[in-house]
Parts: structure tokens; C-alpha cells; sequence
């Protein structure tokens, strides 16, 4: 999958601590984790998902600073915990999110070894979260199989695959304590929505980003609260 795995934006964001005390006037934190889904592959940065979502959230009132983004296209779980080891990422955090596991199910690993590292990175998650479940919100992985860049292959078995992967990412995510979003179904639109791709023909469009925030932003603005 030569689109997920390169990418000249696809460089993690730099991670610079910000206050979190918003009863002093100071910018809630939020983090987003992930892949090519996360780091906005074939949009602009404006558009990107966790960038609309505080775009949404401010325009409510939040005082939230720019998302810190960890994340690049073509990570697996391993990639995404190395990468966040290495950047050692100050907390807590107001906010987490965690999108993460195409890669995995690309490149055709198993389910029992998604779940190890999914667990591993969902406990990273908390922790930079202050510990607090409540603070993480993840997001299911999107069905590539409905897009022109999977044409010839077996979309039924790719369904499939990312279904067991979410399925297991919703089990531990909410046994957690934390807050599961299923944006997959929006995903599978883009079989007869072109709009809703980037013109890679692989890539969510800031549509499709849109919808995710849509989808987002409850559970996004709860973790906040909390």
C-alpha cells in the first residue's frame, strides 16, 4: 500500500507543552495519535481531523491550543508506540485520541497481535491523559477496501479483517473505560461518494474528516469535562 506508507507531510508534528489550567486562562492539550488517517495525508494541515475538531470546539467557547500530533503515514502499532517513546510527550493531556491499526491489517497481521499492541498503546494513552480512561477517546479504523486504490483486490476479506480489528479495538476501548467512535460506516461511503476521498483516491477528503468530527465532538467535548 505505497500511499500509506510515504508521504512528504507525514512528518509528526513537534510536541511543545502548553499549561492546562483552563480556570486560570490557561489552553486545554490535546493529543492525537495515529497514522496517515491522523497526520491528514493528501489534505491540507487545516483540514486534517483533530485540527477541525478544535476548530469546532473553540467556536463553542473551549480554549483549547493547536492539536500535538504524533502520528505518520504508514505506521503500524509498533511504529506509533516507538515514535511516542521517542518523542516522550509531556502530560497529561485534556484530551487523547487514538486512531491506529490499517497498517497492521494491511500488511496482514493477526488479530491477537493487533490486540497486543493496541492495548499497549491504549494504556500509553491513559497515562498521558493523567491516568484518567475518561480523557481518551478512539476512533475505528476506516475501510480502504471501497476506494479506487483497492480495485483487483478482495474488498469483501478486507472488510472483514478491519471489522475483527475494530471489534477488538471497542472491546478493549470501552472495558477501558474509555470512549469508542465508529466512523468505519462513513468510511464505506466513499464507494459511492467520491467526495468523500482525497484525490489520491485513497485518503479521506476534508469531507469525509468533517463527518469524523461530527461524529467526534460529543465524546470529545465529555473527555474534556472530565
Amino acid at each position: 500500500m505505497t500511499l500509506l506508507l510515504t508521504s512528504s507531510c507525514a512528518r509528526p508534528l513537534t510536541v511543545v507543552p502548553v499549561s492546562t489550567d483552563p480556570v486560570n486562562g490557561m489552553k486545554l492539550r490535546y493529543l492525537a495519535l495515529g497514522d496517515s488517517y491522523t497526520i491528514g495525508e493528501s489534505v491540507e494541515i487545516s483540514q486534517r481531523w483533530p485540527v477541525q475538531l478544535v476548530t469546532r470546539l473553540r467556536q463553542e467557547g473551549l480554549s483549547l491550543a493547536d492539536p500535538e500530533i504524533i502520528a505518520k503515514t504508514g505506521w503500524t502499532t509498533d511504529d506509533l508506540l516507538e515514535a511516542i517513546n521517542k518523542a516522550d510527550p509531556v502530560g497529561p493531556f485534556n484530551l487523547v485520541s487514538l486512531l491506529i491499526g490499517v497498517n497492521n491489517q494491511y500488511r496482514g497481521r493477526s488479530d491477537d497481535d493487533y490486540r497486543r499492541g493496541f492495548i499497549a498503546l491504549l494504556e500509553k494513552s491513559i497515562e498521558m491523559a493523567g491516568t484518567n480512561p475518561a480523557k481518551v477517546v478512539v476512533l475505528s479504523i476506516p475501510d480502504w477496501g471501497v476506494t479506487p486504490f483497492a480495485r483487483g483486490r478482495d474488498n469483501a476479506k478486507i472488510a472483514v479483517e478491519i471489522d475483527s480489528f475494530n471489534a477488538i479495538a471497542k472491546e478493549e476501548t470501552e472495558r477501558a473505560g474509555s470512549t469508542f467512535v465508529d466512523i468505519t460506516p462513513v468510511s464505506r461511503r466513499a464507494a459511492q461518494e467520491l467526495r468523500l476521498l482525497a484525490g489520491d483516491g485513497l485518503h479521506p477528503s476534508d469531507s469525509m474528516y468533517a463527518e469524523w468530527v461530527a461524529l467526534a465532538l460529543e465524546p470529545a467535548r465529555k473527555a474534556l469535562r472530565h
